[in-house]
């Protein structure tokens, strides 16, 4: 067992004791209390109990028992009609221990922001249009205390943002590019981090449509890589973190309309690059080629992009981390890695050489939008280093962000990963 653990009944009344593994790794043995908390919170809405409290001698402990706990107490029930008899009892954490009312509120606003992300991710295109996706961030950013500014078509042609422009012709809705700032006066970092995420919202595959069986059933959760930043920024936000995060947010829908852009077209980005277009599916590096280019306009520190952008991604590691690469230093690179160590959101860095880049070169344009058949995870990591100048780090989260049966704490359906993991690695960097 990774702890030791046994529950007391009395009444009405349930007592857990549990003894925290010695013989693990500290990142196992914390992982093992967020099930624990898991497996707790399940039992607490079973016998309707609605408060619990916890005593314990590590701060560490208690963060990941309380993670647990609040993590998969998370329902989506917006559009069932009996949400109210659905509800889970438990809503109430009291906690003695040696964690400080800075630590708690940090915590909270990080759960608070991960079922955002999540909520943002479970929403069906019937509600969640690009439109609507710059209006939520806003509700967010209005809660967490980050800055919103929301561009509508006529600003995105105004920028020439060919990459998001030509995957939107498709839509019957209009494109967004929303741009999210937290800058507190007391900044450590003197250029921003910036963060960059996917949102597209539906994604049928556009004219190069999805060809399996059910592919298309589950594509609202293809604007995962924009929750996982939208999320991390309320989380620093709400946390006051002394650093200067800026997050880009390109979105639109991926539909075979009238007007949507073929295979074989030629796109002009917006720092001027042609692409030629090899698949229609792989849209969601355009917006992101873009929204890199735009990045560059700030100077930034370092880069972070997310993606559920490969499937790829998913045939190398499953659903157990994200795929990593990019140009960032080592650093950075091993912060993020032990973040995921330490929030058991793990990363794995891809290998990156320029090799993989040989498979984008086109006869007729400065590059196309899709390599061959292998490795496609690290060419859609080439395509969008071709649009960066500063230290970046490309982060394809297709197979952890949403799950298709219960996992623990992760429950089923978006699991809100990502954010954190970054609100973890960022910490550290103050």
């Amino acid at each position: 067992m990774d702890s030791d653990s046994f529950a007391l009944r009395r009444l009405e009344q349930s007592i857990w004791v549990i003894k925290a593994a010695s013989d693990k790794e500290a990142h196992l043995t914390l992982e093992s209390l967020r099930k624990k908390g898991a497996s707790i919170c399940g039992d607490l809405n079973t016998r309707k109990r609605k408060e619990v409290h916890i005593s314990g001698e590590s701060g560490f402990y208690i963060k990941a028992l309380v993670e647990g706990l609040v993590l998969s107490n998370y329902q989506f029930h917006k559009y069932k009609r009996d949400k109210k008899e659905k509800g889970n009892s438990f809503g109430r954490i009291s906690i003695d221990g040696p964690i400080t009312a800075k630590e708690i509120k940090s915590l909270k606003g990080v759960l608070a922001s991960v079922y955002e992300t999540r909520d943002l991710v479970n929403e069906p295109l019937s509600f969640l249009t690009a439109p609507q996706l710059g209006k939520e961030i806003k509700k967010i950013g209005k809660s967490a205390g980050f800055k919103v500014e929301v561009m509508g078509r006529k600003k995105i042609e105004s920028l020439k943002m060919g990459g998001l422009l030509a995957v939107n012709r498709g839509s019957v809705d209009d494109p967004s590019f929303s741009i999210l700032e937290w800058k507190p006066s007391k900044a450590k970092n003197k250029k921003p981090i910036v963060l960059v995420g996917k949102g597209v919202v539906y994604d049928t595959g556009g004219l190069s449509l999805k060809p399996t069986p059910n592919s298309m059933d589950l594509m609202k959760s293809d604007m995962a890589g924009a929750a996982m930043m939208i999320g991390t920024m309320a989380a620093i936000s709400r946390a006051e973190l002394p650093l200067h995060v800026i997050a880009l947010i390109p979105a639109t829908d991926n539909r075979p309309g009238g007007n949507a852009y073929a295979p074989g077209d030629v796109v002009t980005m917006y720092d001027g690059t042609t692409v030629e277009v090899w698949n229609t599916d792989a849209e969601g590096r355009m917006l992101l080629a873009d929204a890199l280019s735009y990045a560059k306009k700030f100077d930034p520190e370092l880069v972070i992009n997310s993606a559920t952008l490969t499937g790829a991604a998913i045939r190398a590691i499953g659903t157990y981390a994200s795929c990593v690469m990019g140009t960032a230093d080592n650093r950075d690179f091993d912060s993020l890695e032990r973040s995921g160590y330490d929030t058991y959101e793990r990363a794995v860095r891809m290998p990156f050489w320029e090799e993989y880049r040989k498979e984008l070169d086109s006869d007729i344009a400065d590059i196309k939008n899709l390599g061959g058949a292998n490795a496609g995870q690290i060419t859609a990591g080439k395509f969008l280093e071709h649009f960066t100048d500063y230290p970046w780090i490309h982060i394809d989260i297709a197979g952890p962000s949403f799950l298709t049966s219960p996992d623990s704490y992760r429950g089923k359906w978006a699991t809100g990963y990502g954010v954190r993991l970054l609100f973890d690695m960022l910490s550290k960097r103050t």
